[in-house]
């Protein structure tokens, strides 16, 4: 199982110093990916609760302050060399299919063909009213803007005719390195998203959150949405983002997802998701105020030891 490490961009610690030492170490310890978020804004009263959260209104705090996704990746590109650089996720409903497919397009060709395109359609309703964005129909645009984009990833003449995007019949360069395009994951939890998945994208990005049960709900409908395709399992990448931490919580029976009192306790849910069939674990080390690079960097490689 790859292992792929979220970078320091959001919160206190997002800094130009702590994003350069976190990657070249990271990197040079040799994890597989490194990874950003996308959040467009804070909301001080939000409409919808933070998910895995039902009965909080309140948005964790490091959402008041974070770097822009893909300027960071991008600059990310220009301080590594080997590990691949992705998305988890972007809101692609918020963008342009043009300009987001140009972003990656040039994303790809400085980093040398290292982009992964980590994708969703957003949960926030607040998000989408500061996008100036229904809410509604979501998943048509998503369709949408999916086929745009690989039409401006792979045609010499581009021209697309949909009922929410529309391009002119138009030459739009250059394209990317990697062939046909860059690989697409696709974020969510509905059957919708499958589906979603298995017409235009090359996997899934989920998250551990909440329950082991909704995880393995999730990756039943991901099998069986292939199974019900023309396309191989080995076609698609599943690829599942955690929060490791350790707590003092005084229980098993309470205890959540990738957290324990000790790193021991972490273990079984990393094999859990290793049998499960899993390709990639991300993980995401909360930031704390005393966040240390070297120390992040070493409690992730003695996780990293239960995914070998």
């Amino acid at each position: 199982m790859k292992v792929g490490l979220v970078v320091p961009q959001f919160g206190i610690n997002a800094t130009k110093e702590n994003l350069i030492n976190f990657v070249q170490i990271a990197e040079k310890e040799g994890f597989e990916s490194l990874w950003v978020y996308d959040r467009m804004l804070y909301a001080i009263n939000p409409q919808q609760p933070y998910p895995g959260t039902p009965n909080k209104r309140e948005w964790p705090e490091d959402f008041k302050n974070n770097l822009d996704p893909l300027t960071t990746l991008a600059f990310i590109a220009a301080n590594t060399t080997k590990a691949n650089l992705g998305t988890c996720i972007i809101d692609m409903l918020f963008h342009n299919p043009i300009t987001l497919a140009k972003e990656f397009t040039a994303i790809d060709i400085l980093s040398e063909g290292r982009v992964v395109c980590g994708f969703g359609i957003g949960w926030s309703k607040d998000e989408y009213l500061a996008a100036n964005i229904p809410y509604e129909k979501r998943g048509e645009r998503a369709n949408e803007i999916l086929q745009a984009m690989k039409k401006v990833w792979t045609d010499d003449i581009v021209e697309f005719n949909g009922d929410f995007y529309k391009i002119p019949k138009s030459i739009i360069g250059p394209k990317p390195i990697q062939k046909p395009h860059p690989k697409i994951l696709l974020g969510g939890f509905s059957p919708k998203t499958f589906e979603r998945m298995v017409k235009y994208g090359n996997g899934h990005l989920g998250v551990l959150l909440g329950s082991f049960e909704y995880l393995h709900n999730s990756i039943k409908m991901f099998n069986e949405s292939i199974e019900k395709s023309s396309r191989a399992r080995t076609d698609f990448d599943l690829t599942i983002l955690t929060h490791p931490y350790i707590t003092n919580s005084s229980s098993e029976s309470d205890r959540a997802p990738m957290t324990g009192r000790t790193i021991d306790e972490i273990r079984s849910d990393l094999s859990m998701l290793k049998n499960s069939g899993v390709d990639r674990v991300i993980l995401a080390v909360h930031a704390e105020k005393d966040y240390d690079v070297n120390e992040t960097i070493e409690f992730v490689k003695e996780l990293r030891k239960f995914c070998q």
